[in-house]
């Protein structure tokens, strides 16, 4: 199969606990469930781009684990050609473990596990894979050396390159921004990225034109119920969100991201890719977990009108 999106990123394996509430520190509290759930940012866009019309090739790592076996097997189930994804000898896979409590509060502690291991030898080795591609999607859950390689080599073979930047904490390397046609941060990212506070549309096209002169191209902060802006050096558009009855936030960042890298490989404009992967997002968050409330093409379709 010939990807014409490619994502480099991470893979996880979700262990979800649901008690009555969070225990403090040093308590033991009963569980009423625990599940395992496929994850990882990197591996959930590559769902939703696969599921969105997209042929779609994965690069990442697992570990020499069960949990590899079955992320991997995910992954295959839909569609998405995992020859670029290592196992990595003597690692475990990458493990997110959340505690969510009846209020919906929840505690997350991740280990990257093999997700540490990509290097830039791993996307060398593959080169022919981002080749052959359109759009080439990044995210920050693997080593950011890996990240900036896989940029640059985008920007080289003149690729359409999103960044998700998240999780983060700081300014991105400055140099990475002339790589980057699209970058999509929620609020809180936006904030982190920019030092402006994000808490509406004003303040969000604050952050995205402090990004813009720091050298981004395309900035597309997403808003969750207020939508998504869009801000480049020359215009602003605002994109409503669509009215649903909303059961679990989980996963819908990374379903907006893949569907919108799905929506740009299959010749979309640009306004018409941006609502249709608010409208994936707005299926997905009717439904509980991470890859399980990723929708299918045809849900969508029937939705997304340009």
């Amino acid at each position: 199969m010939q990807a014409n999106v490619v994502v480099v990123g991470s893979l996880n394996m979700d262990l979800v606990t649901r008690t009555q509430r969070l225990p403090r520190p040093g308590e033991t509290v009963f569980g009423q469930s625990f599940t395992t759930v496929h994850g990882g940012k990197g591996a959930n866009q590559a769902v939703a781009a696969s599921r969105l019309g997209a042929a779609v090739a994965m690069v990442g790592c697992v570990g020499s684990d069960a949990y590899g076996v079955q992320l991997r097997d995910g992954l295959l189930a839909d569609r998405i050609d995992c020859q670029a994804v290592r196992t990595v000898p003597g690692s475990a896979s990458g493990v997110a473990l959340i505690t969510v409590a009846a209020d919906g509060q929840n505690t997350i502690v991740v280990v990257a596990g093999a997700n540490g291991c990509l290097e830039p030898d791993d996307i060398q080795a593959f080169d022919q894979v981002l080749q052959a591609a359109q759009v080439l999607v990044c995210q920050l859950e693997v080593p950011m050396h890996t990240v900036g390689y896989v940029l640059g080599r985008g920007r080289e073979l003149n690729k359409t390159v999103i960044l998700n930047p998240a999780p983060v904490s700081g300014p991105l390397p400055g140099a990475w921004y002339d790589a980057i046609d699209y970058l999509v941060p929620n609020e809180s990212e936006a904030w982190a990225l920019s030092g402006v506070v994000v808490d509406g549309l004003e303040s969000a096209e604050r952050a995205a034109r402090q990004l813009i002169q720091l050298g981004a191209r395309k900035v597309i902060v997403t808003l969750g119920a207020q939508g998504a802006l869009f801000v480049s050096a020359q215009r602003v558009a605002h994109f409503a969100a669509p009215k649903v009855e909303a059961v679990d936030a989980t996963a819908a960042g990374d379903t907006f991201v893949g569907g919108f890298a799905a929506a740009l490989a299959a010749g979309m404009a640009e306004d018409d890719a941006i609502r249709f992967a608010q409208v994936a997002a707005a299926l997905s968050v009717t439904r509980a977990g991470a890859q399980p409330s990723i929708p299918m093409l045809h849900e969508v379709q029937g939705l997304a009108t340009p």
